[in-house]
């Protein structure tokens, strides 16, 4: 909340061209000089983050389940907001490192499985072993992005 609370009032004094969010990073570290979360990076990120989620609730419930470094990779890489808190929550769900959830993001798991879960009615017309098992064989769990193919292979 902190840093959503930061990030707002960035969001409110900011202009384009006054170096705003530059010099409060300055003047942040020579009043704390040992406070090394308030970077011109960091700051900017905390406006980012303000304004993609105005919702205090969901900074409060959802988001506050994972780190702040997984919150800023979530918002570099992540563009819609219904993907954004899938990731979040799949994260916190599942306990994700860092590498894992760019990896996850990158691999493209919310389409493989999000999407998936949304387009079968297994549920609905099987038991629930059997509808799982259903389930399951529907998402595409095989990624060989780590094999290193090349043309010359083939």
């Amino acid at each position: 909340m902190l840093y959503h609370g930061i990030g707002r009032l960035i969001n409110e004094h900011k202009s384009w061209g006054s170096k705003f969010i530059e010099n409060l990073a300055a003047d942040i570290k020579l009043a704390f000089p040992d406070a090394k979360v308030y970077s011109v990076r960091n700051l900017k990120y905390m406006a980012k983050f303000a304004a993609t989620y105005e919702d205090e609730e969901f900074v409060q419930t959802v988001s506050a389940q994972i780190p702040w470094s997984y919150n800023t990779a979530i918002l570099d890489k992540v563009k819609t907001p219904e993907q954004r808190e899938w990731y979040i929550r799949k994260t916190a769900e599942n306990g994700w490192s860092h590498s894992v959830l760019i990896h996850q993001i990158e691999s493209g798991l919310y389409q493989c499985q999000a999407i998936a879960d949304k387009i079968s009615n297994f549920e609905n017309h099987l038991p629930a072993p059997q509808s799982e098992l259903a389930t399951q064989t529907m998402k595409d769990p095989y990624i060989f992005d780590f094999i290193p193919f090349t043309e010359n292979m083939l």
